[in-house]
């Protein structure tokens, strides 16, 4: 897949650097030519293109494959040029994955709104980017000392939405700790709703992860009543 990325800051030479060992072809913009010294000697070599300009410059974005560009991350310093970019990129562009960093979390709700996923600089690190960026659903967040319970940070198919939580423990086999909605955090119960966008976490045993991550990427068995 190739992926565009604004910014060639410490997260910006980071993702690039990771998605170019996944065998990704990547393009970063960036305005300061000396930031590109942070992607070492001769980074096309292995995959990545520097390209100076502006993020949210047509003709530079085109320059970078944003025409056939998977996915786009902003993550210059600047939340505002994050955010118009990305919105050039899934608006213009129609880029499927993007994602922009931002520094203020209160504003990073209303560009959730926007249908933008967004990334608060603090709790966040560039490895959280990445898996936004390749389109994982499920992910590890945490497991146990004695390795035999895990907490997952799941992102459902877009086919429970509307269901209970309740349901989607039945079907996972876990048990739902916590659903984040534009931002905040909020302990369910069984009949907390699922909701376009919620992200829950999942305390599940390790040996149930993969039947978990299966049943949480496809859309809910149909119940005969």
């Amino acid at each position: 897949m190739h992926i565009v990325i604004m910014g060639c800051g410490r997260v910006g030479t980071a993702l690039a650097t990771s998605l170019s060992h996944l065998d990704h072809s990547v393009a970063v913009i960036d305005m300061d030519p000396l930031a590109f010294r942070r992607l070492g000697d001769d980074p096309e070599s292995r995959g990545i293109r520097p390209i100076r300009g502006v993020g949210f410059d047509r003709d530079t974005l085109i320059e970078a494959g944003i025409e056939r560009a998977g996915a786009f991350a902003a993550v210059s310093s600047g939340d505002n040029s994050n955010i118009i970019a990305a919105r050039v990129a899934r608006e213009t562009f129609g880029v499927s994955r993007v994602i922009a960093r931002i520094y203020d979390p209160k504003r990073a709700e209303v560009y959730e709104r926007l249908g933008i996923p967004t990334v608060a600089t603090v709790p966040w690190t560039s490895s959280r980017l990445l898996k936004g960026l390749l389109g994982e659903t499920t992910t590890e967040a945490w497991r146990d000392p004695t390795g035999a319970v895990a907490l997952l940070h799941v992102a459902p198919d877009e086919a429970w939405v509307g269901r209970s939580v309740g349901e989607f423990e039945a079907a996972t086999g876990g048990r739902v700790a916590i659903v984040t909605r534009f931002g905040a955090g909020q302990v369910p119960d069984e009949e907390t709703i699922v909701q376009a966008g919620d992200a829950l976490h999942l305390l599940a045993p390790v040996a149930a992860v993969p039947a978990v991550k299966q049943a949480a990427s496809r859309p809910p068995e149909v119940v005969s009543r």
